[in-house]
């Protein structure tokens, strides 16, 4: 077995002692990620712009480590503006079509006013090649 840090060049991995992912067998543990552009450092001034680009940063994290969005089984989506909240998670809804993992999203308070969308991932790699039972109940 072998444990694997992946850190994707926010300067805050090093700062604040992080990795973008942790994985660990099968298990793809993603810390929070914003829609800063981590090469450019430019963080853009929308939420559905910084959600893109988030996006962008979680496919390719996780493309690093030799999984997908296919594989994420959860996903906690912050997003601190509740009018940010239905275009947001439209675009969701087109990202994760067909995925369905568990969801959780949050409308708190983020680390500093310029962050309007963050992400956080559970993928285990392989899991989107499994076949899936779906079930549904009424409560």
């Amino acid at each position: 077995m072998e444990l694997v840090k992946l850190k994707s060049g926010s300067i805050l991995e090093e700062k604040e002692g992080y990795s973008r992912i942790v994985a660990l067998d099968n298990w793809i543990f993603m810390s929070l990620t914003a829609g800063r552009d981590y090469k450019t450092r430019a963080m853009p001034g929308t939420a559905i712009e910084q959600a893109r680009q988030a996006m962008k940063n979680v496919e390719g994290a996780l493309e690093a480590v030799g999984s997908s969005l296919a594989d994420v089984v959860r996903r906690r989506i912050f997003i601190p503006r509740q009018e940010d909240v239905p275009e947001v998670m439209a675009y969701m809804g087109e990202k994760f079509r067909g995925i369905s993992p568990a969801s959780c999203v949050n409308c708190g308070p983020l680390g500093g006013p310029e962050y309007l969308f963050e992400i956080e991932i559970t993928a285990y790699r392989g899991a989107g090649a499994l076949p899936v039972k779906n079930l549904s109940i009424s409560l």
